[in-house]
């Protein structure tokens, strides 16, 4: 799959995670469910690991329960359970790995793979606990700008020395714009912001490039979510260290 198409999607996963705000909470966590399960089934062929079925299943069922419980935890401790669903999840992952009857030579590659899914998958429950812990759309609006800013640089057919250093600078520019727009939120904190979701996003482009085209529609679907789910606890730290 195209850095182009790849790009487009995750720019329409952003408006989709973003419209959370207007839907309300039962809708971001269902969007997080969804998108938890589509990478969850996509990033093993991504990888192109083995046990593809039984890995993408314990990867989604890892980002769903975290997304589901990050929404009905009944005090401020909105991710106490991710961490829990993470570990479970890396345990699933390994238990999978000693018992499958393929690809013995490669389980070690295959073990950190799934196990980097399930962290990520994980991750997507930040987006569900910003949500609870804001109210408002302001610093998710500065993070999905930034975002969208860096997966537009990212389509560009240009080398990752040149998009990713731009990538940062620009979506250091667009945080404390969209501040200014959207929230009180001060210059410097928005433009730390901006260049930090310009800098995951730059890495996921990058191994994207390292490991070749993508085969298949998840696997494409599954690079492009990567980076979004992973922003959601990042979003969420920053938005307690800020608002704190």
């Amino acid at each position: 799959m195209k850095s182009s198409i790849a790009g487009l999607m995750a720019i329409i996963a952003l408006a989709v995670i973003v419209a959370g705000h207007v839907f309300g909470l039962g809708y971001i966590v269902g969007v997080m469910v969804v998108l938890s399960a589509a990478f969850g089934f996509g990033w093993p062929h991504y990888l192109g690991i083995p046990a593809k079925k039984t890995l993408g299943t314990v990867i989604a069922l890892t980002g769903a329960g975290a997304a589901v419980t990050s929404g009905m935890t009944a005090d401020a401790n909105f991710l106490v359970w991710t961490p829990i669903f993470i570990a479970v999840g890396f345990g699933a992952v390994m238990v999978v790995q000693l018992i499958r009857g393929t690809g013995q030579s490669h389980r070690l590659e295959s073990t950190l793979g799934a196990g980097a899914g399930v962290a990520i998958a994980g991750f997507a429950a930040g987006w569900v606990a910003s949500y609870r812990f804001l109210g408002e759309p302001g610093m998710t609006l500065i993070t999905a700008i930034s975002a969208a800013v860096a997966l537009a640089i990212g389509m560009l057919p240009w080398p990752d020395r040149v998009s990713a250093p731009l990538a940062i600078v620009l979506s250091a520019l667009a945080g404390p714009l969209a501040a200014l727009l959207f929230s009180d939120v001060r210059i410097f904190p928005a433009a730390v912001l901006g260049a930090l979701v310009a800098a995951v996003i730059a890495s996921f482009h990058r191994l994207r490039t390292l490991t070749g085209p993508v085969p298949n529609v998840p696997g494409g679907f599954a690079a492009a979510a990567a980076p979004l789910l992973s922003l959601g606890a990042l979003v969420y730290f920053i938005d307690k260290l800020l608002l704190t």
